[in-house]
């Protein structure tokens, strides 16, 4: 029997990933993607798997939670961690990507497909089965209202902050270095502050102009991405324990360590433009200039793109089952930041998860939803099973049931190795791939 074609609108992280898995079991793909057409003010490009963040997709390397989901995305057949990987620019244990090649490889993989067409267009409506819903935190209004209006919810959002891009050329070495905490590779520049420099630099910040949002009806500020403003109106020495932490790190030509240090990320891999590691804000372009340029080795530094502060959406809590499938709608599966998970590497695994589901109800197969004791399987059930009050969620080892008899700083390998052999048991004995 021929395999129907599958909708999927948004061609961010997620809806490309089901998309590749979708194709590589015989569907044909409709992906609607309004960019460039229509813009959301946080996405620069129409490039599909624009990362409008980060470049970063965290670590895969030592026993964390990120790493464990990586490691589970590679035993079920993931695509974009893949191509990532091939895209990949110096990040220290981090993952970290050309955004410009990335993009141009998930592009490439996905037309490779006889059975896959792209349609520039704004979905305004849910489609009918079979479909991936999958535009993003960003999705536009009128498929905002149409997914509450089906949720039979209010829509639910929270603030979300992109940091600052800087020319290299622009940046004072001479009072910089590279180098990770502890000696561990030179992946990041180091840019020091004596205390005096951190506490002007703090004052200004703490003080700054800030955008107003006026066209929001309430204030929700994601404590993942939190704008380093707020970090600092915490408490004088907040930001010293957290962007601006200086532990592990000493400048190699002196060997002294400094009172605050900022971190700069290399965006491409000609290291000509570098991530302000943690500089999330929502400070005005001006303001942004001038205090960040209090920082000694920024004094004259050139923005490639300044700072934004935009609201992400997502749907709510128990719209979904565990397979991202969205109630009272069979067959239509909900995707990425829009279904409750949050972070890059999350929207790709819901991704692969309602891909691989929808085409398993199509095949008349069993829904297949990871173990418990996988960062992948809590995550499903999070989203299907958390209440009020609910907050998006990244990878943690919390969300997982606890290891019996295993404390200190075994336990996060017991999380990950065992997450890791049961995720393996499940793909093998459901067929998932």
């Amino acid at each position: 029997m021929k395999k129907p074609r599958v909708t999927v609108v948004g061609g961010g992280l997620a809806g490309c990933e089901a998309a590749l898995q979708l194709l590589a079991r015989g569907y044909g793909v409709d992906m609607y993607e309004m960019r460039p057409e229509v813009t959301t003010g946080a996405h620069r490009t129409g490039a599909l798997a624009e990362l409008v963040c980060s470049n970063s997709l965290k670590s895969e390397g030592g026993d964390t939670a990120s790493a464990a989901l990586k490691d589970e995305l590679d035993a079920m057949g993931c695509r974009l961690i893949a191509l990532a990987r091939e895209c990949r620019v110096p990040s220290g244990s981090a993952l970290a990507v050309d955004r410009e090649k990335f993009s141009a490889a998930v592009e490439s993989a996905l037309a490779a497909y006889p059975d896959f067409r792209l349609v520039r267009r704004e979905v305004t409506e849910i489609p009918a089965a079979p479909a991936v819903v999958a535009c993003g935190p960003l999705a536009s209004p009128a498929m905002a209202e149409a997914l509450a209006a089906a949720t039979g919810k209010d829509r639910l959002y929270f603030y979300d902050a992109v940091a600052p891009i800087v020319d290299g050329e622009s940046i004072d070495y001479d009072s910089a270095y590279f180098g990770g905490r502890y000696g561990r590779g030179d992946d990041y520049l180091n840019l020091p502050m004596e205390r005096d420099e951190y506490e002007a630099f703090y004052e200004a910040l703490v003080g700054a102009q800030t955008v107003v949002l006026r066209d929001f009806e309430r204030k929700e500020l994601f404590e993942g991405c939190m704008p380093v403003e707020e970090i600092a109106r915490r408490g004088k020495d907040s930001m010293r324990f957290g962007p601006l932490r200086p532990v592990g790190l000493r400048d190699p030509r002196t060997g002294k360590g400094a009172y605050a240090v900022a971190q700069l990320r290399r965006e491409h891999a000609a290291g000509d433009c570098f991530n302000m590691v943690g500089f999330q804000t929502n400070l005005t372009f001006p303001e942004q200039k001038r205090v960040f340029r209090m920082i000694p080795a920024l004094c004259n530094a050139e923005f490639l793109r300044f700072g934004v502060m935009h609201r992400n959406t997502y749907i709510g809590p128990r719209a979904l089952d565990a397979t991202f499938m969205l109630s009272g709608r069979e067959g239509v599966y909900v995707a990425g930041q829009l279904s409750g998970v949050e972070g890059y590497v999350e929207s790709i695994m819901s991704g692969l998860i309602a891909g691989v589901n929808l085409a398993r109800r199509e095949e008349g197969r069993q829904p297949a939803v990871p173990p418990r004791t996988t960062v992948s399987g809590a995550l499903c059930r999070y989203v299907a099973e958390c209440g009020e009050p609910f907050q998006p969620m990244n990878a943690n080892f919390g969300l997982l049931p606890p290891p019996e008899g295993v404390r200190g700083k075994e336990r996060k390998k017991c999380y990950h190795e065992r997450a890791v052999c049961d995720i393996i048991d499940f793909t093998r004995e459901l067929e998932f791939r």
